[in-house]
């Protein structure tokens, strides 16, 4: 019995700034679980709960899957764009047919921002010290 349920569990890594989500979907009711936790109780804010769900509203499988997320690393916003991240590739591997309208929406592409590190000379990546005349 394992074995038929591994056969239907597609995973996803998701990567934005320094969070890494590992994403495991499977067909379901359209449960989203964060660290074992609900993500009503994981998400404050309802904006990032609408960017963890985006790629099921793009496929228009917004009940049919359940998803498994163990994520860490970053803050809330970062973490947000992994698991969207993880979702969009789990879904390709679950159906094929879903990787253009993900690929359009922009789901599947690495986010490549990162923060630019501090130079010498200066308080932080671009802030210089305070200038003073005297």
């Amino acid at each position: 019995m394992a074995k038929k349920a591994a056969s239907e569990r597609y995973y996803g890594t998701g990567r934005r700034k320094s969070s890494v989500a590992r994403v495991y979907i499977m067909p379901g009711k359209g449960n989203i679980t964060i660290n074992k936790r609900d993500i009503d109780d994981y998400f404050g804010l309802e904006t990032l709960k609408k960017i963890v769900r985006q790629p099921f509203e793009a496929t228009e499988t917004n009940d049919k899957f359940d998803v498994l997320v163990n994520v860490h690393g970053g803050g809330y916003t970062g973490q947000a764009g992994a698991i969207r991240h993880g979702i969009s590739r789990a879904l390709v591997k679950a159906d094929a047919e879903y990787r253009p309208t993900l690929k359009a929406a922009g789901y599947l592409t690495r986010d490549p921002r990162m923060k630019e590190r501090k130079k010498y000379g200066l308080k932080a990546a671009r802030r210089a010290p305070q200038f003073s005349k005297r």
